[in-house]
């Protein structure tokens, strides 16, 4: 006897397999009546699934299937790349990265979009590809939002946009699997970029010679790697300085000594917001301008292992006071440390119903008889030996001879469970039990 598999597991690792041979045929210039051959073959392992949905729901069902498998793949191979070694994943995540900071990331949502994705580029270097696995929590943390924020960010921005897809959802202790994309999608503009539909300034006039093309550049200059160590800190949430700075920063780090118009096109920050944000950088110590052009502090970076060279100036303002007094002014300290014992609140309460619902599934057992698994029958809930009951109609527990709190016997001698853990009914039970006696008994 062997424990009875979750079918619903076994059905996904089907369908996975399925999906890598579909990937394979495709990627090797295969056709589509080449993949229903492979997979219908009696004697192929991999077409196992296939052949199990043709035998349950049909052949026109199986084919169907195969199909959609099919669409699926090609669109896949159509947007990935061939990774043969570890160099060539490094590669491609180097020019994603270069990509990222080079395009420029409009409005509030934008500049939010832009702290997930390189929170995915960290989980992807760490992996060593484009495929990695990271959960909707440890995605936040590492971006400094809510995951409100970061679903609606996946949904408007990233996802249409080509940015990231999620190829399998977690469940219990694994995170999502997710594949970093290049952005670039033919003939798609997605207007959800922008953090308002509706703005309070009248369109341009042409009759009066007023600005007809957008404000700021088709291409931005940043650094993504200072962005992705700053923004996880308590000073950049969004009542603090907020997403803009880090776009400031990073832009200042790469190129020093710009003016606000050039600022507007290398951080893709409007000029009003540029304005009031440098102002607010320039009260902490934090940036520093020399007549029109604005440059970061000598040590504004300090204690995120991030060095400038000495500029040798005569600037004397004076370095920012600590990022933790930063937060403290805007009211925003310790907010990343709530947000992480919140998630570890979470993560142990749904650990906790994980485990109060496999107290009460038990795997159940069966044989294996030509080839085809029979599920054994279990004792009926209601047939229980008379010594177990008590006169007043409780359970006695057999090995304690003690009554049991959980259990009660009805007036017409059936077995209760009272406890909210067993989640079927009394008929259901009965139901699985003479269906799965009689299987039994046939086959016996």
């Amino acid at each position: 006897m062997i424990p009875r598999g979750d079918r619903q597991g076994a059905a996904e690792h089907g369908h996975r397999i399925t999906a890598a041979i579909a990937c394979h045929v495709a990627r090797a210039g295969g056709s589509i009546d080449q993949l229903t051959q492979l997979l219908l073959h009696p004697e192929h392992k991999g077409g196992r699934h296939t052949r199990h949905i043709a035998l349950r729901s049909g052949q026109t069902r199986a084919l169907d299937y195969i199909r959609r498998v099919w669409n699926s793949a090609s669109r896949t191979i159509s947007t990935t790349i061939a990774l043969s070694s570890r160099h060539d994943a490094y590669e491609v995540l180097a020019a994603l990265r270069d990509r990222i900071e080079t395009t420029p990331w409009h409005g509030e949502r934008g500049r939010t979009a832009l702290r997930v994705l390189r929170a995915h580029l960290n989980f992807a270097e760490i992996a060593g590809g484009p495929l990695h696995h990271a959960s909707e929590r440890q995605t936040a943390e590492e971006a400094g939002i809510s995951r409100t924020t970061l679903r609606v960010v996946y949904e408007t921005v990233l996802k249409p946009r080509g940015w990231l897809r999620r190829l399998r959802v977690g469940h219990d202790r694994e995170g999502s699997t997710w594949y970093l994309g290049d952005g670039n999608i033919p003939g798609h503009r997605d207007p959800a970029l922008l953090s308002r539909l509706w703005t309070t300034q009248f369109p341009p006039d042409p009759a009066l010679g007023e600005w007809t093309t957008p404000e700021t550049a088709t291409t931005a200059d940043i650094d993504s790697t200072v962005l992705g160590q700053l923004m996880g800190h308590d000073a950049f949430a969004h009542y603090a300085l907020g997403s803009a700075a880090l776009l400031i920063i990073s832009a200042l780090h790469v190129r020093p000594d710009q003016t606000v118009i050039e600022l507007v096109g290398t951080s893709s920050v409007s000029r009003a917001t540029t304005y009031r944000t440098l102002n607010r950088l320039a009260a902490h110590g934090l940036v520093q301008h020399t007549g029109e052009t604005w440059t970061l502090a000598p040590r504004a970076l300090e204690g995120f292992g991030i060095r400038l060279p000495d500029t040798g100036t005569a600037h004397t303002a004076a370095p920012a006071q600590g990022w933790d007094k930063v937060a403290e002014q805007h009211g925003t300290r310790g907010i990343a440390a709530r947000r992480k014992a919140l998630h570890t609140a979470e993560r142990a309460a749904y650990q906790k119903a994980l485990d109060r619902s496999a107290e009460h599934r038990s795997r159940a057992l069966v044989i294996v008889r030509d080839g085809r698994q029979v599920l054994v029958p279990v004792p009926r809930p209601d047939e229980i030996p008379p010594t177990w009951l008590a006169p007043d109609g409780r359970v006695l527990n057999p090995v304690t001879g003690h009554p049991a709190a959980d259990w009660r016997v009805a007036t017409d001698g059936r077995l209760i469970l009272i406890t909210p853990s067993d989640q079927r009914s009394y008929d259901e039970l009965a139901a699985a039990h003479a269906e799965a006696l009689s299987e039994w008994e046939s086959v016996a």
